[in-house]
């Protein structure tokens, strides 16, 4: 061994630098040797330093619990491993199809921390996509990654040029991507890919523990303040339960629900008047309050005061007001809540469940039929809640029994639909049936059985909601009036069943729509196709079927009036010369004529 290659070896074990190996007087290829064992010392050096750093990292990340904290070391540690100028980190979101951006290290651009990107999207959006890693020395100008106008505008609101992404992934799920990135160009090597990939790895777990543990404490609070809620709501449920059902009135339930609650409670009824008060309160209640209550089927605020409906079902009973509590937490809330149930047990403890559901019953067939247009989803959502369907058809049913009490009456017609009520003096009854005239009959017969009496029934429909619902009761009520004037008592029928006479004796008539029922189609055939089939009905009728006569009147040639009457014959059906009904037709063409 020659001396210069002896001084080689002495510098490489005191770990002098490539320089120093430079200088020293030798064998070329015994200088390059020794510079790439330098060179080699150098990588292993590093490699060990960045392993060593790195389980450092994911010894730190084990000990962290709050997931907030989890990921701010996670991009703080990966910027120190791969000294970069930033680093950051996205989260997927499965519901969208994303990543969005969740906590940056090193980054000035609000706009690139607001960042989301589509799968498949930039950089990240690949690598959230594909499982794997992706770098490129210069972003902006790699054609490699779908560019979005969103994303490009990010980086170069950051400044980045150089990126690294790698999947942060829990077996074959992908739960975010962690980055590294340089504000000028750099190639990352093989190296750096491996390293920031290992801890990934140990992020990933990471992140999967603290989000297990936050869900784990979430969980055990959220079930400890559920049963405390749920022990202290029973207590007091089962107290005021108890109050109700020995007998207590409405004062006493009042000063229990002001106990458990630490207020001041007052009562009224639907009307508004006082039932009952614990402590202070106000003396009048809001009808607004009460009103988006009732709505909401919640307690609700009112300036420094709490609302809540005493409801049974749809019907407003009253309600129950609390103050001095100006802020309820969600369990006093309930609790306030609970307490108007149990008012509502009491209030109606003092009628009989009957009365309570028929003049439930009622109220919704006098507000259906008295203002149909003014709420119709309100109409609506209190047919739900009787469980009837007000949006679906139905037939609508008047009926009259002299001898037995429109009460009675209604309470056995209950039994036959879906709703039943008095309205204007009057029973009516909604049911479900395609053919109203053949169950108003069955109504009838079943009711006069029933009570005894004769009980007359005029229908209508089907129809579908509240407007329909009571135009139809309307026709219902002229047909109901039509049978009583022709002594029909005990019978039922529909409109349609009695033609022109339940259009004269029937008050309040339809001409238009009775015109339109009898010669709609001669009509409509008429505008269509610019014949004169209506003047040749209304001579064939004036000449008493006579067609010579009518073929001099209409001075048209008697095989003209002919083909024209078989047309209507294919229009009308077959019967229409028949007395009966060539007597509708006669009333129908005159009463157009007198209606211009």
């Amino acid at each position: 061994m020659t001396e210069s290659e002896h001084r080689l070896l002495e510098l490489l074990a005191a770990g002098a630098s490539s320089d120093e190996l430079a200088r020293v007087p030798a064998d070329g290829a015994a200088v390059r040797l020794a510079m790439d064992i330098r060179r080699t010392l150098d990588a292993r050096s590093r490699r060990e330093a960045e392993l060593a750093a790195l389980f450092d990292t994911a010894s730190d990340l084990a000990r962290l619990r709050d997931l907030d904290a989890v990921l701010r070391s996670i991009v703080r540690r990966a910027r120190m491993l791969l000294r970069v100028d930033v680093s950051y980190l996205s989260l997927n979101d499965e519901a969208e199809g994303g990543t969005y951006m969740r906590v940056t290290d090193g980054s000035a651009s609000a706009l690139f921390q607001q960042l989301r990107l589509g799968m498949g999207e930039g950089l990240g959006g690949l690598v959230a996509q594909t499982a794997r890693p992706y770098a490129t020395a210069n972003y902006p100008a790699d054609d490699r990654f779908e560019h979005t106008g969103p994303i490009d505008r990010a980086v170069g609101d950051e400044g980045l040029v150089a990126i690294l992404g790698v999947p942060l992934s829990l077996g074959e799920q992908v739960i975010g991507v962690l980055y590294a990135s340089d504000r000028r160009p750099r190639e990352f090597s093989p190296d750096e890919v491996a390293l920031l990939s290992s801890f990934a790895d140990h992020a990933a777990i990471a992140i999967d523990n603290a989000r297990a543990l936050a869900e784990l404490a979430s969980a055990n609070a959220t079930i400890k303040a559920h049963h405390e809620a749920l022990a202290r709501a029973q207590e007091a449920h089962d107290r005021l339960t108890e109050l109700v059902l020995g007998g207590a009135d409405v004062r006493q339930v009042a000063e229990a629900v002001a106990a458990v609650l630490g207020g001041g409670i007052v009562v009224h009824d639907a009307d508004g008047a006082e039932l009952g008060r614990s402590g202070g309160g106000p003396a009048t209640r809001s009808p607004e309050a009460i009103a988006a209550s009732r709505a909401a089927g919640r307690a609700v605020p009112d300036g420094d005061v709490w609302v809540c409906a005493v409801l049974a079902g749809p019907e407003l009973m009253g309600s129950i007001t609390l103050s001095g509590r100006p802020a309820l937490s969600d369990a006093d809330r309930r609790l306030f809540e609970r307490a108007s149930v149990v008012t509502a047990l009491l209030l109606l403890l003092r009628r009989s469940a009957a009365e309570a559901e028929d003049r439930v019953r009622g109220e919704l067939v006098a507000d259906l039929l008295t203002a149909p247009g003014r709420d119709p989803a309100a109409l609506l959502d209190r047919g739900r809640r009787l469980g009837v369907d007000l949006g679906a058809p139905h037939v609508v049913l008047a009926l009259h029994a002299g001898d037995v009490s429109r009460a009675r009456l209604a309470s056995a017609a209950a039994r036959r639909g879906v709703l039943a009520g008095v309205h204007a003096e009057q029973v009516v009854l909604l049911a479900v049936s395609e053919s109203p005239g053949a169950f108003a009959r069955t109504v009838a017969t079943d009711l006069t059985a029933v009570l005894g009496s004769p009980v007359t029934v005029g229908a209508a429909g089907p129809a579908s909601g509240p407007a329909e619902l009571a135009a139809a009761h309307a026709e219902a009520a002229r047909c109901l009036r039509a049978l009583l004037v022709l002594g029909r008592h005990g019978h039922g029928a529909a409109p349609a069943e009695l033609g022109f006479v339940g259009l004269v004796l029937g008050d309040r008539a339809d001409v238009p729509e009775f015109v339109r029922a009898t010669l709609g189609p001669v009509l409509d055939y008429d505008e269509a196709k610019g014949t004169e089939l209506l003047r040749t009905l209304r001579a064939y009728f004036r000449c008493g079927g006579n067609l010579s006569r009518a073929k001099e009147e209409l001075h048209v040639h008697v095989n003209t009036v002919a083909q024209r009457l078989e047309r209507i014959s294919s229009l009308l059906g077959p019967g229409w010369q028949e007395p009966d009904r060539a007597l509708e037709l006669q009333l129908a063409l005159r009463l157009r004529d007198l209606a211009g």
